[in-house]
């Protein structure tokens, strides 16, 4: 909204009103008011849930200090939402589609996880959303997030970018830019540094690109469906998830500032994705909110997230992945996710084929997810939380290198 206010002011001569006009100027704006929005607000939220009596109830599963978090505030994904809608909706173009789909995807996921944290607290069942229904809300917004990518007139790649500088002779012959759709996405370790999703379905023909597509949709549902329960299973312990979750953040906004920039993308020869800088400004957002919720969220934490914060998270990050075309490096950026989500499903799996060969069940982890092994091995939490962040920060650098490992 700001920003369309100075662009309308600017015409007055009014001192600063051209400063909206860069997207540096705004993310720092934005990160601001995030920080204050999570951290004010922050406070009164907490003691409004405690007021309310909205805590957490914690199942026995034999942890240390696990009694000391009995009560504590839950939902807090609504101080996290909150710090991200509303800058966003202050500094951004909110005609930018990039913006839209992230809105919806904030929205979206938010109320998933609300409804399970509803259903947990309200409701008294420790079960919470029905599975099934988590899932259709994750494939929903895959659909929606495919579809509008794949229709959407504003989501183009521009191919062969000319970059000029005042030196060349603009008479020169240069190859002509050209916006197009395509199915085109960044791939760490080979020559070209891209793939396109057409190669995989190439024996159809002349329906190659719609069924390409149609893949491009599939993988995206499964890349949101996955990160979003893994940040999910990975919010076990103060502060992990978020801290992570921000790791996350600021790098794919590092590749959203590169992509969008047409000097930086040339010179890494990566993929130039016209209109995609602005959401530099929704990352900020993020990671001001979830800094500022981290204030309240470290240990001890004197508020959890919940699934409102986490699904919202995990979406996040996936969606703003797809949308820089930089999800098939989310295994390597989004390693501890991938990590708690296998070291659930191995556990289960072994538990499951242990009993009917054995006749009684056995186990692979002390515990799962993963942090809860560390946890039974007798590592403090406060370690625990310390490590799997510092192992986050080397994954996001190895991720950012891999723009240039060809």
């Amino acid at each position: 909204m700001f920003y369309y206010l100075f662009t309308y002011l600017k015409q007055f001569d009014v001192p600063g009103a051209g400063m909206f006009e860069y997207i540096s100027f705004r993310s720092g704006l934005a990160i601001i008011t995030s920080l204050i929005i999570s951290m004010v607000y922050g406070k009164k939220i907490i003691r409004f849930l405690q007021r309310k009596q909205i805590g957490e109830e914690i199942r026995d599963l034999g942890l240390e200090g696990q009694y000391a978090k009995v009560g504590t505030p839950t939902m807090g994904g609504i101080i996290i939402i909150a710090s991200i809608i509303i800058p966003t909706l202050l500094f951004t173009k909110l005609e930018n589609i990039y913006i839209i789909l992230m809105i919806v995807t904030t929205i979206w996921l938010g109320f998933v996880g609300f409804l399970d944290d509803y259903i947990k607290v309200f409701k008294k069942n420790k079960e919470g959303l029905s599975g099934k229904f988590k899932i259709i809300g994750q494939i929903g917004i895959g659909i929606i997030v495919g579809f509008t990518m794949y229709f959407s007139d504003d989501i183009v790649v521009r191919e062969n970018p000319a970059v000029l500088s005042a030196e060349q002779n603009i008479n020169s012959e240069q190859t002509q830019a050209v916006d197009v759709k395509s199915t085109i996405t960044t791939i760490p370790f080979v020559k070209g540094h891209e793939f396109d999703y057409a190669s995989l379905v190439s024996f159809m023909g002349k329906y190659k690109q719609p069924a390409a597509w149609i893949v491009f949709i599939l993988i995206s549902i499964f890349i949101i469906t996955a990160v979003s329960n893994g940040a999910n299973l990975t919010d076990g312990l103060d502060g992990l998830a978020t801290g992570v979750s921000a790791i996350n953040v600021i790098t794919l906004g590092i590749f959203a500032y590169l992509s969008g920039n047409i000097i930086y993308s040339d010179y890494l020869n990566i993929m130039y994705i016209p209109n995609i800088s602005e959401l530099v400004i929704f990352a900020s957002a993020v990671i001001g909110a979830a800094i500022g919720f981290l204030w309240y969220n470290s240990y001890p934490a004197q508020i959890f997230m919940g699934d409102t914060g986490s699904l919202t998270f995990g979406g996040i990050i996936a969606v703003f992945a797809i949308l820089v075309r930089k999800e098939l490096l989310i295994p390597l950026l989004c390693a501890i996710f991938l990590v708690e989500n296998l070291s659930v499903i191995i556990q289960v799996s072994y538990f499951k084929y242990t009993k009917r060969k054995y006749g009684e069940g056995r186990r692979i982890f002390k515990m799962s997810p993963l942090h809860h092994h560390y946890q039974k091995s007798g590592y403090p939490e406060p370690k625990i939380v310390t490590r799997f962040w510092i192992v986050g920060i080397m994954l996001a650098v190895l991720t950012v290198i891999t723009l240039k490992i060809r």
